[in-house]
């Protein structure tokens, strides 16, 4: 498949097209390459304008992967579509703009910076008849699937995530990277989540989510200290501890799998309802940081 990218501004960019272009990778993706992108970039957003031309050139100089002046001219030339931009508040105008070619499309984290974004995203896809997924690269790492996979230690009755949370003032707080963390709380409790509340301090924020069938999760970031990701997931005969750095495969590879799959099938098995909850959890959280109080989803 000929696939395009919108958005050079993140290092995913560079990866992704590694793992599909380079067959030589160890982690190489089969089944499509990268075959343009469009720059893009936002001039309000510091690290993604003075990232976004760097990126841009080797795309083109590493991968021989054709840059255009107009993302249009992408999903007219490709298959597919990766958007990519680090700036999730554009992720609207530029799904916008290319839903109409009806190629399959995969947005990075976050989908969009609101509830509202979000779903008339879903409801384009809807409208133009393809499938669309999105997701942070943490839900699909193999630590925590093989530890899902475990049956020995039985149902789980809660999670503990924990991670890096800097804040990105122009990205609504938790949705800079805080996503990470609560993708993969998802990834472990399902959806579901009816209350959400937050604590915060200069360096560190709890998230803390209460399910409707009595289940508690929580996120905790960190801005200082530990910057790695981790999961304790509690279950009916245990407890057990997942160390998402212990693993050989990059989460970037484990999600360019699913997303190839996707664009191939046009099935999207990645659930859009708990896309959307994810959004609205984070809305929430984010409300709870501002208030101090218990926020409804």
């Amino acid at each position: 498949m000929k696939i395009g990218i919108i958005g050079t501004d993140t290092s995913h960019a560079c990866t992704f097209t590694k793992y599909l272009n380079d067959s030589n990778d160890p982690f190489h993706v089969p089944g499509g390459r990268v075959v343009a992108a469009y720059p893009g970039g936002s001039s309000d957003f510091p690290l993604s304008i003075s990232r976004v031309a760097g990126y841009a050139e080797q795309l083109r100089n590493q991968y021989g992967v054709r840059l255009a002046d107009r993302l249009e001219s992408v999903a007219a030339e490709c298959d597919a579509i990766m958007i990519l931009s680090g700036d999730g508040r554009i992720h609207l105008e530029q799904f916008r703009k290319i839903v109409p070619y009806r190629k399959p499309v995969f947005i990075d984290k976050p989908l969009a910076t609101t509830s509202a974004d979000a779903a008339e995203m879903f409801g384009l896809a809807q409208q133009y008849d393809i499938p669309l997924m999105s997701s942070s690269a943490g839900r699909f790492g193999e630590a925590l699937a093989s530890a899902l996979h475990k049956q020995e230690h039985g149902a789980i009755i809660g999670a503990d995530v924990f991670g890096p949370m800097p804040i990105e003032p122009t990205q609504k707080g938790f949705f800079w990277y805080g996503i990470h963390a609560i993708e993969m709380l998802y990834t472990v409790m399902g959806g579901g989540c009816s209350e959400v509340n937050t604590q915060t301090t200069m360096n560190h924020d709890l998230i803390v989510g209460r399910w409707k069938d009595g289940r508690i999760g929580s996120a905790r970031g960190n801005r200082a200290g530990n910057n790695k990701f981790g999961v304790v997931l509690h279950q009916a005969k245990g407890s057990q501890f997942v160390d998402v750095s212990a693993q050989s495969k990059p989460n970037q590879a484990a999600i360019l799998t699913v997303i190839l799959e996707m664009f191939q099938s046009g099935i999207v098995k990645h659930d859009p309802e708990i896309t959307l909850e994810v959004i609205r959890f984070i809305e929430a959280a984010n409300e709870s940081r501002e208030t101090g109080r218990s926020v409804e989803l």
